[in-house]
């Protein structure tokens, strides 16, 4: 079974993305790291493809891939331009998944807001959905930064307060109602507040991702 690895991403217009983080960074400091982070997740995500046989990568675009900056990411990395669809996050993300799910792939979608999630996190992602329905990496903030499937599961998706610190733990509760076997990986940290800055900034392997941005 072929495997595709989802990247979600809006187009970095300042003001209009990493809205929160607009306070320390400025409206232009933080589109300009939201790029950042979109090539950072783009980089990785190559990493794992080049030691993936029948391996695809998709930047599925908000709200839709007319922006320059796409463009070029498809040109950099070899992704394949989708756009985004659906009335909240989560039908977002289910008809992207389902796409996969419909060609008869395996899946994982992944967000550009966590640096911290390697390409290690992505093979293991796709190695969990060997005996799992759908695998999770919990976020500290109670979201998450990854989320694959193995078949349809659309109760993992619908009636969740998304942005709230309830996700994965509503997730977990409609996983157990569907009967669906949950693999979860590691919790890792994301990039949402300028509180988080200061990890960011403490990390000297990724500390460069905030040059010429921090305060």
């Amino acid at each position: 079974m072929s495997q595709v690895l989802q990247v979600f991403a809006k187009a970095p217009v300042p003001g209009q993305c990493k809205t929160r983080l607009i306070p320390a960074l400025g409206a232009e400091g933080a589109a300009t790291l939201h790029q950042r982070l979109v090539r950072h997740r783009l980089a990785a995500a190559r990493t794992w493809q080049r030691a993936t046989p029948d391996a695809r990568i998709e930047l599925w675009c908000a709200p839709d891939i007319a922006h320059p900056f796409f463009a070029a990411c498809e040109h950099d990395f070899g992704v394949t331009l989708k756009t985004q669809t659906g009335a909240d996050l989560g039908a977002r993300m289910w008809l992207a998944l389902c796409a996969a799910l419909l060609a008869g792939e395996r899946v994982v979608l992944v967000g550009s807001d966590c640096p911290w999630l390697t390409d290690a996190d992505i093979g293991a992602a796709f190695a969990a959905l060997e005996g799992a329905d759908a695998v999770y990496a919990p976020a500290l903030d109670g979201g998450y930064v990854l989320v694959g499937l193995a078949r349809a599961v659309p109760e993992l998706f619908g009636n969740i307060a998304w942005g709230s610190g309830n996700v994965m733990a509503t997730t977990r509760k409609a996983a157990g109602r569907a009967g669906a076997r949950l693999a979860e990986l590691r919790t890792l940290p994301d990039l949402d507040t300028p509180a988080d800055l200061a990890r960011l900034k403490g990390d000297a392997q990724r500390a460069t991702l905030l040059e010429g941005l921090a305060p």
